[in-house]
Formats: structure tokens, sequence, C-alpha cells
């Protein structure tokens, strides 16, 4: 119970943070992908934090909601929500393939497993002329029961509700029989097929959880940005950002990858926007003339996987559990 109010009470102050900072595009885009992210980590985290199944492939199920949605819309002017509905059908279909495979392997077999399964997606998405091959889709209007899609708010308002939803079902499941299962299977699978465990079947249901919300939030991203190719949707460093944050923030704990986004996506930001770089150069710590400063213009903006690298090896030697795992140590 403490949980949900917890869940609630950050929910209805996200739902008026809008409000409090005006409609400005640039911070609500950023709220966006904070949100995302969030969202995006804590599905990831049903499979790979609570299962233990730390997948290299989620990309795959955010490229099959976004392309189901974009082509469904673009060429046949289906609902933007059936459009949804049929990207989740996709994204679980791929996960049951998916799932019947790599479920065999462990260990890192099974995470170059899962890679391998989201190249075939993203190559087949590349060369497919329905996907729009390497030129993509681009989608020029959509409208939803009158909705105004050219402003943000409602995209925000979207990703909000599936972290909420996401949250909800990590929290549900966690204190739940399949929640206790799948930390078992993470402890140990051949203990926990020894106690009568199904391995395949509970690994594969937390996959489908994990593929179908993941879709969801692909699906609200294609339509946000109108534009999509495999770069943007399907790529490896997408499923790599994903486990970041959730390890940097506290992987197999229900705040851990809110807290890594809430983190790490505004540090991207800043860094692609040479924010860092320009703070420096007007407290007059950093000449703008200097080696330093033109070095700082000039490849600060690129290094944001740079740093989250960085961050990482630090969390690995330093803070395992994650930065919440450091907090409740030091409680």
């Amino acid at each position: 119970m403490k949980q949900i109010t917890i869940i609630a009470v950050i929910a209805g102050f996200a739902a008026l943070l809008p409000l409090a900072i005006g409609e400005n595009p640039y911070f609500i885009g950023v709220l966006i992908s904070v949100l995302m992210m969030a969202a995006l980590s804590s599905a990831w985290n049903i499979l790979g934090g609570y299962a233990g199944q730390y997948s290299f492939g989620h990309a795959a199920y955010f490229g099959a909601g976004a392309y189901t949605t974009m082509i469904l819309i673009s060429r046949f002017n289906i609902n933007p929500l059936v459009s949804m509905v049929a990207g989740i059908i996709v994204a679980c279909i791929i996960a049951l393939i998916t799932g019947s495979i790599v479920f065999r392997l462990r260990g890192h077999y099974f995470g170059l497993a899962s890679i391998a399964v989201a190249e075939i997606v993203r190559l087949s998405a590349l060369n497919f002329d329905f996907t729009g091959g390497a030129q993509g889709i681009l989608l020029s209007d959509v409208s939803l029961w009158g909705l105004d899609l050219n402003s943000k708010l409602p995209f925000y308002y979207g990703m909000l509700l599936v972290l909420v939803i996401t949250l909800g079902i990590t929290l549900n499941l966690r204190t739940s029989k399949t929640g206790y299962y799948l930390q078992a299977i993470r402890e140990d699978q051949d203990a926990a097929a020894s106690l009568g465990i199904n391995l395949s079947f509970y690994k594969n249901k937390a996959l489908l959880i994990s593929a179908a919300l993941t879709s969801v939030l692909g699906s609200l991203y294609a339509v946000y940005i109108r534009f999509i190719d495999t770069t943007a949707v399907l790529d490896l460093r997408l499923s790599i950002e994903i486990i970041l944050t959730a390890i940097i923030g506290g992987v197999g704990t229900l705040w851990g990858p809110v807290l890594g986004a809430v983190l790490l996506v505004p540090l991207a930001e800043m860094l692609r926007s040479n924010v860092i770089g320009d703070v420096l150069v007007k407290q007059g710590i950093v000449s703008a003339n200097s080696g330093l400063g033109v070095f700082l213009k000039e490849n600060l903006a690129h290094a944001h996987v740079l740093v989250y690298g960085i961050i990482t090896v630090l969390c690995i030697l330093y803070m395992p559990k994650g930065i919440l795992g450091l907090f409740r140590r030091k409680k």
C-alpha cells in the first residue's frame, strides 16, 4: 500500500509539472524522454531484473511497436490506438519466437542470442519494401479523438500513463507467485527447476509482459516524432541505454530504473546541447578560445555514450547494486 501511495503521489506531481513550467516545447520534450526511458527500463527490469535474463535485444520490441503503428496509420489510416494494439500483438509474436530459441541458453550465450534476434529484426526492417527500407516511414498527419497531436502534451501524459502502468504491474508482479518464481530463477535456475518451477513458462511470461509494454512505448514514440527508421527505433544502442539506465539506478528494484532515467537522460541532453561547456565558459572557468574550450565545444555533444560508460564502470566497481542500492546500504 505504501508503494502504491508513492506511485500515486509522484504521478500526480508529474501530471502537474507541465502546468508549473509552462508549455515550453524543449523542457516538455526532455521530460517525455525521461518518462519514456524510465518506462522502457522498468519494462526491461521485469525480465532482466526480476528474472535475471539480461536481454540485449529489447529494441526489437520497441521497433515492432513503432513500425507496426506507422505502417497501419500511413498505409491504411488505422486508428492509432488500434495500431498500438496490433503492435503489441506483433511484439508478442516476436517475443514468443525469441523465447523459444534463446531461453535454451544461459549467461552470456543468452545475451549474444538476444542481440542476434534484434539484428535479424533490424535487417528485416531495413530490407523490406513495406517498412520503407533505409528511407524509413514519414507520417504527415495523424488524429485521435480531436486531440491536438501537434502538441507534445498528449504524448507527455501518454508516456506518464504507461510508466505508471508499468510500475503498477512490476509492484504487483514482485509480490505475486510469478514474481517469487522469477526471483528464484534469477538466483539459481537449477535449484528453481528442482523445486518444480517451469523455467520456460515463467521466463516467457516475463518476456511477453516486458515486450508488450516496450511495444506500446515504441508506438507512442513513433507517432510522437512522426518519422522512424532502423537507426531511430531498432538500434543496438537503444537496448544498451535501456539496460544501463536500470543497472545504474538499481536493477531488480521498483524505483531503480526511474532514478536512472531521471539522472541519465537530462545529463545526456546537457551533453548533446553542450550546456555544460557553455556554463563553464560563462562562469569564466574555461576560456572559449582556449584549446580546452574549443575541444569541449566540438566534442562534448558526442560524449554522452562515453559518460554512460564511465558511470557504468564506476557503478560496477563501487555501487554494484546501483545508486538505489547505495542509499539502502547507508541506511
